[in-house]
Formats: structure tokens, sequence, C-alpha cells
């Protein structure tokens, strides 16, 4: 593991509550697409951040943060972030990363934020000629908390084996897409998961029902991705 300065070079607005944060190391940050970071906020507190891009040559760093009101936890990295312009981090980490490009087809599920994990993969998949079709579930309470809906709806018209499927929670009257559970639209659009590989990031209660739900509907648990998976 190891630890790196970076430079904060930019903090911007995705929505009300979640900043896109782009982080400049000093020296490069080796990790793999699906591996996560974490910020050093002292030496007993480092708190974990999906990385939400593939490496990059230029070396940097994309995080999306949630930071809804009364969140200290990411309110203070991102506080940390605008005051001193710079932070430590600690990386790559995890196990749940894209090993390598197979020939199985690939579901991503996305819960809120958890799509910046997801990003990561979908990036990586793309950059290399696409051997099987990928699938990006992802649910949010409401439309305006999909901050990357149109660049997703650009990257399926351009990659015919990239299907993305957005799954609202509590949809406007005009909403004519998947509504509901993001985790129940994959189960009702796959009555085999047997064939499948599933990379999985969100709430760690959604996390349990994916892994109860998917293996119950063929889905092979080696198959099965998320960081939340080393804690429950």
């Amino acid at each position: 593991m190891q630890k790196i300065s970076c430079q904060v070079s930019k903090i911007e607005s995705l929505t009300k509550v979640i900043s896109r944060v782009v982080l400049t190391p000093n020296t490069p940050l080796e990790f793999i697409a699906g591996q996560y970071l974490q910020v050093v906020m002292g030496e007993a507190d480092k708190r974990p951040f999906s990385i939400a891009n593939a490496p990059k040559k230029d070396g940097s760093i994309e995080l999306h943060i949630g930071a809804e009101p009364g969140n200290q936890y990411a309110g203070q990295v991102l506080e940390k972030m605008h005051t001193e312009g710079k932070v430590d981090v600690e990386g790559g980490l995890g196990e749940a990363y894209l090993k390598k490009i197979c020939q199985h087809p690939i579901i991503l599920v996305a819960g809120g934020t958890g799509f910046s994990y997801t990003l990561s993969i979908l990036q990586k998949l793309l950059s290399e000629p696409i051997n099987a079709p990928i699938y990006l579930y992802w649910g949010t309470r409401s439309l305006n908390d999909m901050y990357a809906f149109n660049e997703l709806n650009t990257l399926a018209e351009t990659h015919k084996d990239f299907t993305f499927v957005p799954v609202i929670e509590t949809p406007d009257s005009d909403w004519q897409g998947k509504t509901g559970w993001v985790h129940q639209a994959v189960l009702n659009d796959f009555a085999n998961l047997s064939d499948y590989k599933v990379f999985v990031a969100g709430r760690f209660e959604m996390a349990k029902v994916v892994r109860t739900d998917f293996c119950a509907q063929g889905l092979l648990e080696k198959n099965l991705y998320g960081d939340a998976y080393a804690f429950i």
C-alpha cells in the first residue's frame, strides 16, 4: 500500500450533495480499476472512497464524494480539501477490482455514489475490445441524482455491446424507465445469472440482498465482486 501526497486540482458540484474531486498525486498512485483509496485525516483516521476512474496516463484520480447535511464523515474530508488544497491518500486498496477482461457478460450494479466504483470498471472495459455484453444498472432516488445520465446514454449509443439501465426509486410522473430497487430491476431482466460476472457497489444492506437474491437466481458466488463482501 502506498501513501502519497496529492494536490486538489478541482472540486465541482455534481448534485446538491455530491462533489467531483480531481486529485493530482505528487508521485503516481498505482491502482487497478475497481480499487479504492483512503484519505488520511489522521494516523488513526483514514476514510475510504472509491476511485471513479480507470488508471490514466496523466495519473489524475477522480472521486465522487456524497456529503448530505449532517454527514461529517465525508463533509470533513471535503472541508479539508477546500481549505488545505492537498491531502495524503493510501491505495490502491480492495480485492473487488477488475482482474482481467473476460469472456463472461458483465453486470455492474450501483446504488447512489456507488456508481463511482462501477464507472472505474466501465472505463477500463470500454477502453479495450469488448468480448461480451456489459450492462450497467444504476439506481438513484431521483433523476436529478443521476449526474452522469447523459454521459452514460452517449456511451451506450457509441458502444453497441454496452447497455445502460437507469432505475429511479421515486420518479416524476413523466418518467418512462424502470422504477423501484436497482437490484430488483436486474432480477426482473435476467432469469438465469449463471453465466454472468457481477460487480456491485452501494449500501451494505443492498450488497447483502444482491448476494442472497442473485445467487438464488443462478449467480455463482465466486463471480460476485464488491468491497462490501470483505465485511459482510
